[in-house]
């Protein structure tokens, strides 16, 4: 079982309409995908990945004088399809259920040449990230059991608009509030010396 970590953040986001920002060079998400992990094998291995999907087959653009997106077209060919492997994995069970699984280590990218290994995505697309865990099964037909070893997760409160800029000024003031690293954008707090 996975239970989503910061689940009323990302439901405050949701309301508003996500959107996570592309870049060349690969940027991280905001919120961070968190996870809490129960009901694993503690001794078996698990390898721990991500993927992200589009949600339609639309392109998008955002109306500035309704704060909305309206569809503008048929999406754009897909990117790459490419998945993003937790960095600790594989591991035990018992080791993934003992604290929060971060993918914090994630970047999302629209550089379609990317070989940093960052998941590409389309700009003005719309996503749902998937969570997999995977079981390492050791016996030599595991591919008969593939099935019962790969289990997968989707919270639709973590579905989000990707964009190269952020377009809803209220995404832009909550993201400022919210992310420790954006300490830098927000008003009146004092530099320090």
């Amino acid at each position: 079982m996975a239970r989503l970590e910061m689940g009323n953040l990302w439901e405050e986001f949701n309301r508003l309409g996500t959107e996570m920002i592309v870049t060349k060079a690969g940027r991280r998400m905001f919120p961070t995908f968190q996870v809490k992990l129960s009901g694993l094998d503690p001794l078996a291995d698990y390898v721990l990945l991500m993927d992200f999907v589009p949600l339609d087959d639309k392109r998008y653009r955002y109306a500035f004088h309704s704060s909305s997106w309206l569809v503008a077209g048929r999406a754009d060919p897909a990117a790459p399809g490419r998945v993003h492997f937790h960095p600790d994995s594989p591991a035990k069970g018992a080791q993934w259920m003992r604290q929060i699984v971060s993918f914090d280590k994630l970047k999302l990218t629209n550089n379609l040449l990317d070989d940093n290994g960052h998941i590409i995505l389309n700009s003005m697309h719309r996503y749902q990230p998937r969570f997999h865990v995977v079981l390492v099964d050791p016996r030599r037909d595991s591919e008969r059991f593939a099935h019962q070893n790969f289990k997968s997760f989707s919270f639709p409160e973590t579905q989000f608009m990707a964009v190269t800029a952020y377009q809803n000024h209220r995404i832009t003031q909550l993201k400022i509030a919210s992310n420790p690293f954006a300490k830098g954008f927000r008003d009146g707090e004092p530099e320090p010396w």
